[in-house]
């Protein structure tokens, strides 16, 4: 049986996901990129810095970002601050080289469903995009 839904597709126990991948560095856009692919979810679009996520989001709808936090422009903390602002049910997952309690905390507080620490493997950003999606 497939189950349409509004924010995934569940196909024989699997979650299929529109992700927005939001980091100011290639490499870790690319990094993120083929994570997602390889584990069936679909990459909605990228940017690579604040307020180009802002304008993504709003743009695609996705169903889960992954935020890096220092960036040009408009931090990931500013950005998701604006997301869960206009979209209260955003799940947004934070991925920094900065694993200071302070910076986690304010990323929880900004509305963060999750935080990974760079550099990640290939489970914990799966198992990280798993629990955004059954919250």
């Amino acid at each position: 049986m497939v189950v349409l839904l509004t924010w995934m597709v569940v196909l024989g126990g699997r979650l299929l996901a529109k992700i927005l991948i939001v980091d100011d560095t290639k490499l870790m856009r690319e990094k993120l990129n083929q994570i997602i692919n390889k584990n069936n979810h679909e990459v909605a679009g990228e940017a690579d810095n604040g307020n180009k996520a802002i304008q993504l989001y709003r743009e695609l709808k996705p169903d889960l970002v992954t935020m890096d936090i220092t960036m040009p422009e408009m931090s990931g903390l500013e950005a998701t601050k604006v997301i869960r602002g206009e979209f209260p049910d955003a799940r947004i997952i934070m991925c920094s080289a900065m694993g200071q309690h302070k910076i986690i905390v304010e990323a929880i507080e900004a509305g963060a469903k999750d935080f990974i620490l760079k550099p990640f493997d290939d489970c914990q950003v799966i198992e990280a995009i798993n629990r955004a999606l059954k919250s």
